[in-house]
């Protein structure tokens, strides 16, 4: 076990918790901490409604959201080798995306507790198309990623079309979904992704030893018995189920996939991206990113997908000039 990621480890827990406190404490009503917890414990207070009802079914959907995200990007930057390759990158998101859409915009899906089993069809489908349209004799990580940024245009093309001639009020509502916020979100999203997650444990278990080889190069795991092509096709459907699922509970979120395994491994130093510290950091990034919007210019709420982007758009810049630069 390597003890520097077990301590990262516990210090994310500890920051997270600190996170989720504050988000629980701060808004446009102070509720001092041990407010919050008396509340929690008790479940009857004066602050049972902003707290219990509000802000905490809103914290734990963002951590859980936060943690598909950073396992998810992970798991698509091992299979690709590439630090800029996430699933919102590679059109996973936009497969999603296109699929919740087109259900919301047709009618064909009423209820929300529908849209992570929507969104993972659309995530899976796009990834296979973007599997098949890059197999030539094997799988070539840059060729990868390059057929499924072209696939993300061509599904974000779909969107603005039925954006266009949809009823306003439909746009409104797809719009809406479109920017990836957390406000009024709650339980009812969050069950759908605390099954999925618990679901995968067991192949998230497995995905931890089966990264380890791939980050070597491909024909010496495959010399130490490793079947690469079988191992890279099952942790991209393991890290598409978990982008899709977390795509429909909240729509699409950008960049937390793609900074938190880097920010993981910088924090583990680890060969290998560590998935644990990867769901820790993306669930950090999620809950102090949400807190951070509904705070920054009160009584507005900036929608968190709105500011993850905007902070993940200069990161994005700085690697790839840092990767330009390395070369």
């Amino acid at each position: 076990m390597h003890r520097r990621s077990v301590a990262v480890a516990l210090a994310l827990i500890g920051l997270l918790l600190t996170a989720m406190t504050a988000s629980a404490s701060l808004g446009q009503t102070y509720i001092a901490p041990a407010d919050v917890w008396h509340t929690l414990r008790t479940g009857t207070g004066p602050y049972d409604l902003v707290v219990g009802e509000l802000r905490v079914p809103r914290i734990a959907l963002g951590a859980l959201l936060g943690a598909a995200l950073g396992l998810a990007g992970a798991l698509i930057q091992t299979v690709t080798r590439n630090p800029l390759a996430s699933p919102d990158v590679i059109g996973v998101g936009h497969g999603a995306a296109a699929a919740t859409v087109l259900a919301l915009s047709t009618g064909v899906v009423s209820s929300p507790g529908a849209l992570p089993a929507v969104s993972v069809v659309g995530g899976l489908l796009a990834a296979a198309l973007v599997y098949v349209l890059a197999w030539r004799r094997g799988m070539q990580a840059s060729r990868f990623v390059l057929t499924g940024v072209g696939i993300g245009v061509a599904l974000s093309a779909v969107v603005q079309l039925y954006l266009t001639d949809s009823e306003l009020e439909a746009a409104e509502q797809v719009k809406l979904w479109l920017t990836g916020s957390l406000n009024g979100r709650g339980w009812e999203q969050a069950a759908p992704l605390t099954v999925v997650l618990l679901l995968c444990l067991p192949a998230l278990v497995w995905a931890s030893r089966a990264a380890r080889p791939l980050g070597l190069d491909p024909d010496t795991a495959a010399a130490l018995g490793v079947r690469v092509d079988r191992a890279r096709l099952g942790l991209t459907v393991l890290g598409v189920v978990l982008a899709a699922t977390a795509t429909g509970a909240a729509g699409p979120i950008g960049f937390v996939a793609l900074t938190s395994p880097q920010l993981a491994r910088r924090l583990t130093r680890t060969p290998q991206l560590p998935l644990l510290c990867s769901a820790l950091t993306g669930a950090v990034v999620l809950v102090a990113a949400d807190l951070a919007a509904r705070t920054l210019l009160p009584p507005l709420e900036i929608p968190v997908g709105a500011l993850t982007s905007l902070v993940g758009g200069p990161y994005l810049l700085w690697l790839l000039g840092r990767r330009g630069a390395v070369r």
